[in-house]
Formats: C-alpha cells, sequence, structure tokens
C-alpha cells in the first residue's frame, strides 16, 4: 500500500529554497489566473494491483471552446503526448491537458473526447492533450486502472487552489533520482516593463539516478546514497525513465515565445540531475493565458465561415528572459517538491521506493550551505 505520512513537507517548508524570484502566494501552477489542477488516485491490490492514475490540468476555464497559444519542447522523446503533433503545428491549445501511465493514454484520450462531446462540445473532431510516464516498476500497467470514470473524477475535481502532490494521479507510481517521486510543482512572480508576470510549472517526475540529484547546487544524492536510503531500482531502467513539464503563464505570448518557455524547463532538470538519458521521455509543454481567442473549428466537410482577424498581445523577444529564469527556476523547485512530498510506495512483486528522508536532507542542506 501507499504508506500516508503527514509529516511530509513541500522544500520551503523545510526551510530549503531554490533561486533567487519570488513565489506566487501558493507556489504552484494555480497561481497562473484560471488555471485549475484535479487528480483521480488509484491504489489498490485486487483483482490486480495498481499504483496509478491521472491528472488533470485546466489551462482556463473553457478550454475547448477557446483557444490559448502554446508551444512544446521534446528534449528526449522516448514517450507519447497525443495531440502534440497539431499544437505544435497551430500553435494552438484547444484541450485539457492530462497526465498519466504509460498504458492508460490511450484509454485517458478515449474518455477525454467522450467528455467533451457530452459536455456540449460536439467538434468535428478533438485531439485530446495525454502525456505519460511509466509506472510499471510499482503498478501492474496491464491491469486497465485508469478509465472513463478515472478521468472524469480528475477534471471534476479540478481546482484554482492548493496542488497535492506526491503520489497523487499521474505521479502516484512514479520515482525519482531512485526515491518515490510522482506530481510536484512551483511557481515565480517577475516583473517586465512595468507589469507583473507570473510563471508556474507542474511536473509528472519519474527519471533519474540517485548521484545526480542535486538540489540547488547541494549534492543530495551523493549525500543520501543507496547506502543510506535503499533504492529498490538500482539496475538499467533507473538510468532512463521520464519527466513531463507543463509551463503555464499569463505574460501574453506568441506561440514560437511558448517554444522558446518550454526549452528553458530543460535548464531547471538539468540543475536538479536530469541530463535526457536515451531511454528517457522528457517531453514539455507551455502555454500562455495571456490571448484567449474563439475556438476556430476545422471541418473539412463543409466550406468554413470567412473569419477576420484577431487582435493579440505579445512581449517583444528582449523583455522576455525574466520568464526564462523563472521557469527554469520553478521546474528545479517543482521536480524537488515531488520528491519531498512522495511517500514510502509497496508496489507489484514486492518491490518499494523510499520516500527522501526529509531530516537527512534538512542535515545535509545546512552542512553545505554552512
Amino acid at each position: 500500500m501507499t504508506a500516508f505520512s503527514p509529516e511530509r513537507r513541500r522544500l520551503r517548508d523545510l526551510g530549503i529554497t531554490v533561486g533567487r524570484l519570488p513565489t506566487g502566494k501558493l507556489n504552484a501552477i494555480t497561481d497562473v489566473a484560471g488555471v485549475r489542477v484535479g487528480h483521480c488516485t488509484v491504489v489498490r491490490d485486487t483483482p490486480r494491483l495498481s499504483r496509478t492514475g491521472v491528472t488533470a490540468i485546466w489551462p482556463s476555464d473553457d478550454p475547448w471552446g477557446s483557444e490559448l497559444f502554446a508551444g512544446t519542447y521534446s528534449f528526449n522523446g522516448c514517450g507519447e503526448f497525443t495531440g502534440w503533433i497539431w499544437l505544435e503545428e497551430s500553435g494552438c491549445l484547444t484541450s485539457p491537458i492530462m497526465l498519466t501511465g504509460t498504458h492508460s493514454v490511450g484509454a485517458v484520450r478515449d474518455a477525454l473526447i467522450n467528455i467533451a462531446e457530452e459536455r456540449g462540445h460536439p467538434a468535428h473532431w478533438h485531439l485530446g492533450l495525454v502525456g505519460e510516464t511509466y509506472d510499471g516498476f510499482l503498478s501492474d500497467a496491464y491491469a486497465n486502472a485508469v478509465q472513463k470514470r478515472e478521468v472524469e473524477a480528475a477534471l471534476d475535481t479540478a481546482t484554482a487552489g492548493p496542488v497535492p502532490e506526491g503520489c497523487v494521479g499521474g505521479g502516484t507510481g512514479m520515482n525519482c533520482h531512485e526515491f518515490k517521486g510522482g506530481i510536484g510543482t512551483s511557481s515565480r512572480v517577475v516583473e517586465i516593463a512595468g507589469e507583473r508576470y507570473t510563471v508556474g510549472v507542474l511536473v509528472q517526475a519519474n527519471y533519474g539516478v540517485r548521484e545526480e540529484l542535486s538540489i540547488d547546487g547541494v549534492p543530495v544524492g551523493r549525500e543520501i546514497g543507496v547506502d543510506v536510503v535503499p533504492s529498490g531500482r538500482r539496475d538499467a531502467v533507473s538510468n532512463a525513465g521520464s519527466i513531463l513539464i507543463i509551463v503555464a503563464t499569463d505574460a501574453p505570448l506568441l506561440p514560437h515565445q511558448c517554444k522558446r518557455l518550454a526549452q528553458r524547463a530543460t535548464i531547471g532538470l538539468g540543475r536538479i540531475g536530469g541530463y535526457g538519458r536515451n531511454g528517457s521521455g522528457d517531453l514539455f509543454l507551455a502555454f500562455s493565458t495571456g490571448n484567449r481567442m474563439p475556438t476556430s473549428g476545422v471541418d473539412f466537410l463543409a466550406k468554413p465561415a470567412p473569419k477576420p482577424p484577431m487582435p493579440c498581445r505579445m512581449l517583444p523577444n528582449p523583455e522576455i528572459n525574466p520568464l526564462f529564469n523563472a521557469t527554469a527556476e520553478a521546474t528545479e523547485e517543482s521536480i524537488a517538491n515531488a520528491i519531498c512530498m512522495a511517500t514510502t510506495t509497496h508496489g507489484r512483486e514486492g518491490r518499494v521506493m523510499h520516500a527522501m528522508p526529509l531530516d537527512r536532507l534538512q542535515e545535509v542542506w545546512r552542512r553545505h550551505r554552512r
């Protein structure tokens, strides 16, 4: 079973900070106005053992009825993210974003399309956005545990408040740097030309080698090695793994600028010790709520009505450097939060992934920072 521990705390609650920029009120992706996050967690031993789930990110109140500019970046492409190709081509986000386990992608995608129709968005076609990382080390990946009911639960429980982290939703069965991993989030606030903008990040972390874990330059993974906390996963697979990174901002950006923001998530991943190994699916998506357009729709069977030009806003390219910094910092802290908030989890075939010992993390941090 998944052990619940009320002692789990986020990185900043331990007195540890990453970077120099201020966070938003919640230090979460939901600090970006209009963004909501919900989870459905599946933990059961029968009829087949499952440590899995699904996470829903609403980029706006009506993602099926309006479009937001967005961009993607594949740091290493051993993974799947349905709907990715059209988003990259069109530069527009027209769906909630779902995160789950590898073998659940098809079921979640099908459910998302059916739910869109049932809730009054019967477009000619939908390309739902569903990303994955593999939770089969702890969970029976063939159990088909995530279906339409779980997708609806994640969508319907989404809120704009604090985001549950660690072993929840799509992160339930995930590992990170040979500790238990999962969902993590963080945010940063910057000022550009007298205006305040927020960048929020959410990760589903399932990658990494223990020795390469570093938090704000402190070699945590070497200090808390497998002789201190057993790995449970000292094999070739631990050199692979995957991570999904979702970046949201209220800064007015065009699609190519969103793509540039997604690329900067790589900096935060590299700082904490992720290097995009051959078998890793490191897929990043960034979107901006700074412009909103009505859904254009594509109906290949009907002649489209002419649409006039639509106004939009953008920051000049030289002004978006603070957003790059914010993305890198929030990505690193999101991954750290995923590790700090995750609890020790027992999975299939007697496997165990241990949680990061928070007291030991604090001791290592104090010693190095002294």
